[in-house]
């Protein structure tokens, strides 16, 4: 029996952040196609909307809704999951996918620059957990999935504060894990390297400058560096999401997934 049939995911409701990004879209696809009813959100408008009449059209049986939203705005946040709610109903299944990239070697990091992407990376994940969990406790059955990184298991030249915002979203996603499974809730993370999407291009383009080389250049290079000979596509890391979504993951609690094509054992 497939877990990605049609109706894998129906009666479900998913709030999907960061969906205008590669991962987000590709997760509120497949989700879609699997039965959830959906929230997207994020703050491209244009790019929003657009991805509601896609998936209002290859779904046609699903509610589908999309609110722009800044995740880490107290305010927005809040009234995101109240429409959310409104639409379709309590939220079942919260993936967090919202990120950002920046920061630098220690010397050139800014206090700006640290806060704002610990508060969007981290922060805002853990503050739009904490409003949709009393209703996946009053249910006692839920989903987490936190979109991490392998800069969340290991550090890596000039990357200080991305990797630290990653980290503390593993540590959440371990001791959420805990507390959540007590009420039938699963919280786990996705770990994916390099991701072939207009962030992990940027990721791969700031690394390649530094030895003075094009995106092309260090694309090859990267490649070759892993057992797999590729980097990973959104696509894969968006069934890894929609697995730990299912009842199939049932007694998957607290793990972080690692989707690095072996770059990382």
């Amino acid at each position: 029996m497939s877990i990605f049939r049609e109706d894998s995911l129906a009666g479900e409701h998913a709030l999907i952040t960061g969906a205008t990004g590669g991962i987000g879209k590709e997760t509120a696809r497949l989700l879609a196609s699997m039965g959830a009813d959906i929230t997207i959100t994020g703050r491209n408008k244009e790019k929003l909307a657009a991805l509601k009449v896609e998936l209002t059209n290859s779904s046609p049986d699903i509610s589908v809704a999309s609110f722009p939203c800044d995740i880490g705005n107290n305010e927005e946040r809040e009234e995101l999951v109240h429409k959310a709610k409104k639409e379709n109903g309590k939220v079942t299944i919260l993936i967090n996918s919202a990120g950002v990239l920046g920061g630098n070697v220690l010397e050139e990091l800014t206090q700006e620059v640290m806060e704002k992407v610990m508060h969007i990376n981290y922060t805002s994940a853990v503050l739009l957990s904490q409003l949709v969990y009393p209703d996946m406790k009053e249910r006692q059955k839920g989903a987490v999935i936190n979109v991490s990184s392998l800069s969340g298991l290991r550090g890596t030249y000039g990357n200080t504060a991305y990797a630290a915002s990653k980290f503390a979203l593993i540590g959440f996603t371990h001791s959420f894990a805990v507390e959540a499974i007590q009420h039938g809730i699963r919280v786990n993370a996705v770990c994916p390297g390099y991701v072939d999407t207009e962030m992990g291009s940027q990721a791969i383009e700031k690394a390649g400058k530094r030895q003075h080389r094009t995106l092309p250049e260090q694309l090859q290079i990267v490649n070759a560096s892993l057992p797999s000979g590729r980097i990973t596509s959104p696509e894969e890391v968006a069934h890894t999401i929609a697995f730990l979504a299912t009842d199939s993951a049932k007694n998957i609690v607290g793990e972080a997934v690692k989707i690095s094509g072996g770059g990382v054992l």
